[in-house]
């Protein structure tokens, strides 16, 4: 009970911290809609369990011994990041707000927004590897070990559900498409700012 409780509170303490995660759901919800919002926290909640598999089958021992192989992660997440943050930033086209369509965007793109931003992301390959290694035993049965991985996801997924919903009401939308280059400069900034960060957080290490 001690392990489960232990994982469960690193895991919601680990899901609400503000990062790449929470900035591309807020983007995604209030540029598109709910719908998409929610995609996105769906995406996410299965780029969760990359890190889960890769960490249960010990590909993250070799991550570990690899400086490199988690360096190449570390620069493709951060990249990714960068990327979505400078289109959001220097986005000039005007919203519009439909609440008969949320997205003009395919609901592949806007899930692999979230899935690419999670399994590409080292704060989360770090908080998993270290639940696992730290918390998790080893004797722990392996079907005990996958249930800890869904509980994990499902939590990214229902947190992020509900930022999806709060960001992506039709009032706020509304309020926010009125100063929409102000907020998407702000979001474009904090994405780049994330992938930066990401980028060179272990250079001094």
């Amino acid at each position: 009970m001690t392990e489960l409780v232990a994982v469960a509170l690193i895991t919601i303490l680990a899901t609400i911290s503000p990062g790449p995660d929470f900035a591309m759901v807020t983007r995604n919800s209030y540029l598109y809609g709910r719908n998409a919002g929610l995609l996105a926290a769906l995406g996410i909640a299965l780029g969760v369990q990359v890190h889960v598999f890769y960490t249960i089958f010990g590909i993250a021992l070799i991550s570990a011994h690899s400086p490199w192989l988690f360096t190449v992660i570390k620069i493709a997440g951060a990249l990714y990041l960068i990327v979505i943050g400078w289109k959001t930033f220097s986005n000039q086209s005007k919203l519009t707000i439909d609440l008969h369509a949320d997205s003009t965007v395919s609901p592949i793109t806007l899930l692999s927004n979230g899935f690419l931003t999670n399994a590409l992301n080292p704060k989360t390959t770090l908080f998993v590897v270290s639940t696992y290694t730290q918390v998790v035993q080893a004797a722990t049965p392996l079907p005990i070990q996958f249930g800890y991985g869904l509980f994990m996801s499902a939590t990214h997924f229902f947190w992020f559900a509900l930022v999806a919903l709060f960001f992506s009401q039709h009032a706020f939308r509304s309020r926010m498409v009125n100063h929409q280059k102000v907020i998407d400069k702000l979001i474009g900034a904090l994405l780049m700012g994330l992938g930066v960060s990401l980028a060179f957080a272990n250079l001094s290490r």
